[in-house]
């Protein structure tokens, strides 16, 4: 019958009887801000584009905003596809579930917290695979350095770091690395050359996967890519050519949801507030042009700010500091 339960109870009278449906006479309000036709079909159309297919609006409203085009809110995008049975979850990633945070380690700005981890690429051969060393930067997101090997060692692992430190210039003033407590992450060839670089080390506690989420969250990532071969790879040539491919679209191309939707290249050159400053002149304009659409401020395209392991380790060492 397509009516709510509480509808039928207020047609119901005293007597018994149900009054008469009083829908078909009902005057119909159309409100003044609501979406047009025309533009609830725009937002359809982009959401099916090739460009946007595999996006959900948190991802697509971004990048019409980089852009210079404002259809509507992402409020108003969700809703719109939701109305059209389009609210589906997009790409080949489960959706999101939260991860505890770890340990007390903060970082204000780039190559002061590093995070890395060693992960499997699999091959076309059941069996056999190749490891991905990675290490990233925890405040922009950004993959600072990487390797694919054939085994795990801590020896390789000690390149990697020497190369990153190079790479990202900060061999005289070393960031945090925060690690797991695997066999070569624990070796006492790296222990040895983090203590002659005057490296501090942050490991997961024991027996605890999640200690490790940005490390993790973004090997999700790399593994739930679309273009991610399911089948395996051919060699390690292979692996290493589409690891390639990778970090140049992650870090160049890839707006980052954990840091207000812009590139971790971006973030990591401090350019982000540009970015962020000229996004929130595009939903200043669209504001002045229909005020009745909007009932409080605009999107919230602040810089994103500090970045911690764990916020709550940090609340609890300011209590103790303040008992003591």
């Amino acid at each position: 019958m397509e009516l709510s339960q509480r509808t039928l109870k207020r047609w119901r009278c005293a007597n018994g009887t149900v009054a008469e449906d009083q829908r078909p006479q009902a005057e119909r309000v159309v409100q003044p801000h609501q979406l047009t036709h025309a533009e609830e079909a725009a937002i359809l159309d982009t959401c099916n584009e090739r460009e946007y297919q595999s996006l959900p609006p948190s991802q697509i409203v971004p990048r019409l905003a980089d852009k210079g085009l404002y259809f509507a809110s992402e409020s108003s995008f969700y809703r719109v596809l939701k109305k059209h049975q389009q609210l589906n979850h997009r790409g080949r990633m489960k959706p999101p579930r939260k991860v505890p945070e770890h340990t007390s380690f903060t970082a204000t700005g780039p190559n002061q917290v590093w995070s890395w981890d060693i992960s499997y690429c699999p091959s076309e051969v059941r069996g056999q695979h190749w490891y991905l060393y990675l290490i990233m930067d925890i405040y922009s997101c950004k993959i600072v350095a990487w390797e694919i090997h054939e085994a795990e060692s801590g020896e390789l692992a000690k390149k990697l770091i020497d190369r990153a430190l190079l790479r990202e210039r900060c061999w005289q003033n070393p960031p945090v690395l925060h690690s797991d407590n695997s066999a070569p992450i624990t070796s006492y060839t790296l222990k040895a050359r983090l203590s002659e670089l005057g490296m501090l080390m942050s490991h997961s506690r024991p027996r605890v996967s999640n200690d490790n989420p940005y490390s993790e969250s973004l090997f999700k990532t790399l593994k739930y890519c679309p273009k991610w071969p399911a089948k395996g790879f051919r060699s390690l040539t292979a692996v290493r050519e589409w690891m390639l491919l990778f970090e140049q679209a992650y870090n160049e191309e890839h707006l980052h949801s954990g840091i207000n939707f812009v590139t971790p290249a971006q973030r990591h050159q401090g350019v982000d507030a540009e970015l962020l400053a000229k996004r929130e002149a595009v939903y200043e304009r669209a504001k002045s042009l229909n005020p009745r659409r909007w009932s409080g401020d605009t999107r919230n395209w602040d810089v994103a700010g500090a970045v911690s392991l764990n916020p709550g380790k940090l609340q609890e060492i300011e209590r103790n500091k303040q008992a003591a």
